[in-house]
């Protein structure tokens, strides 16, 4: 269960806290470029590993994921709960929001909980400053009996100090942390079960922790701790009498186990609120009146959504001006090089089929998706990370709470649909802040009713051909912004009514509660912003498209150039399909187009235009006139395309999102039917309109 790639001499350091509270950036500030990501052994999450190195000595800092407990009502919080309780970290650094301590300072009781060998690293020093808010350190840290420092992480402040502090454990380690005495019947109980558990284990760092767990019935707990200890306590019938029993005097003084968790909660709220209040002083108690203030209309019931609407239009807009020009520019590159490598193949005597597959097929294709995809997603992800950064993203969520739960599926919801908008995959990735496994799956499912950048290209371009072009040039950009909202829209009320169906059908249940945090509103940091979104999203998510789109440009170029009876594979299996796909109102090419452009959605446009000019290859016309002359020329009509934006509004998810899908999952059944739902309905929503179309005469 050891996932720290370590030697014998590395010193594993756990870094954990709540979100929203500066733990990346504390990891960042130490680690720098030393660090590299990896899958929790059976998990879908990711974990971060750095290293750092203090006075000769070296560090292996583990990045948990963010969680506000270790109750393990998630897989965030059972990841960091395990890996606390059995990651054998040698020191476990706990971050806390120096702007909310008493907050924070409920899941540092959990942790000393589990183990004494914690420093606590109070961040945001700098802002809990400019609010007015002082905190006495040396006394938080007589208070809790553990080493404490203020940081300022963002600006480097602290960095040293904290890591003296783990240095000094490292060097002595007696600490003796801050005992948690419960109410005294529990107390008894779990003196009674400790003892017994004793006989059976010999690690006395576990053993009170593992007591409330069993008392408490916490059975991922206990498969956790069968994996690292290959000991199965719920075979030990002589411990499960014990805890019998004491369950049964638990009850007998009101104490069943359901609100025994509720009790310790309880208890843990209680003596963070005591201790916040011996070392927190505030200068002025209006400190968060400005964020109330701009919250009474970001949050409000009239603003709210509407202010959300204007302010994602601006994002799509900010990236359909700002990627034109450096989309062209990857394009020409690209291209350029691609006459080269046209050149050596003709020096060293190829055949035309390896030169075709290789460099018209396999390298074209990688070409458009490269140059259509990058800029859109340079853009976007920096400006989405901007309002992540800032605070408002939580908003969101809040905003379109009660939307969601009327659905039947989460508030946090939200956040995932929104980081579909950049990428469909990284939307199913955020999935995992979901606590419900239920929910989580209704929102992978939904989660391609948004349109990702690589849709954008398909919709900006019908809209500006058909529905836009009439408008002033000047103008023409902000039209088809506000058309693409709308589009966006749509597919929004689709999430939230396909969700509401799923949860009455085949994934039946009520929705959860959950807590959300509205952080206070932070001035994003620009180029850490730029870093993280480039980095960790674009290059991530391209290179999965890039893998997908090298067997699809093979397929391509194979059925492009292969003839049966002298018509292409591509044309035939477009004749075959004609007939289906006019009765949704598009043609067999249009239908084939989307099939083939199942890896990355980007190439959809260039496979028609390849169609319709019967190239060998996928070929592009610049000029959206000529473009709008050639579909109409091939029989597009206003119909057609209102049903192609639909259609690439809403079909099946693209390769890359359906693999990750299900790296997920786990499972075929969900990845299958997360490509079908939105497949299907796609199909009957074209097919009612044409129908209702070409009934009323209307074309």
């Amino acid at each position: 269960m050891d996932l720290v790639k370590r030697t014998t001499n590395d010193i594993v350091i756990a870094l954990a806290g709540n979100p929203n509270v500066g733990k990346s950036t504390v990891f960042n500030n130490l680690t720098g470029l030393n660090q590299h990501t990896g899958n929790w052994p059976g998990k879908t999450v990711t974990v971060t590993q750095g290293s750092y190195t203090y006075e000769e000595t070296k560090y292996i800092l583990v990045d948990l994921p963010g969680t506000y407990s270790l109750m393990s009502n998630s897989i965030d919080e059972e990841v960091a709960r395990d890996f606390i309780c059995f990651g054998n970290p040698f020191v476990t650094i706990v971050v806390v929001d120096a702007t909310c301590l008493e907050r924070n300072l409920n899941l540092v009781l959990q942790t000393l909980e589990i183990t004494s060998s914690v420093v606590v690293c109070v961040n945001l020093m700098d802002e809990a400053k400019r609010k007015g808010i002082d905190i006495n350190l040396e006394k938080l840290s007589s208070e809790l009996g553990v080493p404490v420092v203020g940081t300022s992480a963002n600006k480097g402040i602290g960095m040293k100090e904290l890591m003296k502090k783990v240095q000094e454990i490292n060097l002595n380690n007696d600490i003796k942390s801050i005992t948690i005495k419960y109410e005294d019947i529990i107390e008894d109980e779990i003196k009674k079960v400790s003892s017994e558990l004793k006989n059976i284990i010999n690690d006395k760092t576990i053993t009170n922790w593992l007591t409330l767990k069993l008392i408490e019935g916490n059975k991922s707990f206990l498969e956790s701790f069968f994996k690292y200890y290959n000991v199965d306590l719920l075979k030990q019938d002589r411990l499960l009498d014990i805890i019998k029993r004491s369950r049964n005097n638990l009850l007998l003084n009101g104490i069943d186990q359901n609100n025994l968790c509720d009790k310790l909660v309880s208890r843990l709220i209680q003596l963070s609120e005591t201790i916040s209040n011996k070392v927190v002083f505030l200068k002025n108690e209006d400190y968060n009146y400005k964020d109330r203030n701009i919250d009474k209309i970001l949050t409000s019931k009239l603003f709210g959504i509407p202010v959300m609407i204007v302010l994602l239009s601006l994002i799509f807009y900010i990236t359909i001006i700002g990627a034109n020009y450096p989309s062209s520019l990857i394009a020409n590159g690209l291209f350029f090089i691609e006459d080269y490598l046209t050149e050596f193949f003709l020096w060293i005597n190829a055949p035309s089929w390896v030169h075709g597959i290789l460099v018209l097929g396999v390298y074209r294709t990688l070409a458009w998706v490269v140059s259509v995809m990058l800029p859109p997603m340079a853009i976007f992800f920096p400006l989405f990370t901007i309002l992540e950064d800032s605070g408002y993203l939580p908003r969101i969520a809040f905003n379109l709470d009660k939307l969601f739960k009327k659905s039947c599926a989460c508030g946090k919801q939200a956040l995932t649909m929104c980081m579909g908008f950049g990428c469909n995959a990284v939307g199913v990735i955020g999935c995992r802040i979901i606590d419900s496994p239920r929910e989580r799956l209704i929102a992978i499912i939904t989660n391609n009713f948004v349109p990702c950048n690589g849709r954008f290209p398909t919709l900006i371009a019908v809209i500006t051909m058909f529905f836009a072009g009439f408008v002033a040039t000047p103008f023409r950009s902000l039209v088809s912004t506000l058309l693409l909202t709308s589009i966006i829209v749509l597919g929004v009320i689709m999430t939230l009514f396909i969700s509401k169906v799923l949860s009455k059908t085949i994934l039946k249940g009520l929705p959860s509660n959950f807590i959300l945090e509205l952080p206070p509103y932070r001035k994003p940091q620009i180029a850490k912003v730029i870093i993280r979104s480039i980095f960790d999203r674009t290059l991530f998510v391209l290179s999965r498209a890039v893998l997908i789109a090298i067997p699809a440009g093979l397929l391509i170029w194979v059925m492009a150039n292969i003839n049966i009876g002298n018509i292409s594979i591509l044309t035939r299996c477009a004749n075959f399909l004609d007939p289906f796909a006019t009765l949704i109102g598009l043609d067999g090419y249009i239908l084939m187009a989307f099939i083939l452009g199942f890896p990355a959605n980007e190439i959809v446009i260039p496979i028609i235009i390849m169609s319709y000019t019967a190239s060998s290859s996928m070929v592009d016309i610049g000029n959206l006139a000529e473009l709008k002359t050639l579909f109409v020329s091939n029989g597009w009509t206003w119909l057609t395309a209102i049903c192609v934006m639909l259609f690439s509004l809403i079909h099946w998810p693209c390769g890359t999102t359906c693999l990750t899908i299900k790296k997920e999952t786990q499972s075929w059944k969900w990845t299958a039917i997360s490509f079908l739902v939105p497949t299907i309905i796609g199909i009957v929503i074209c097919f009612t309109i044409t129908t209702i179309v070409r009934f009323l005469g209307l074309i």
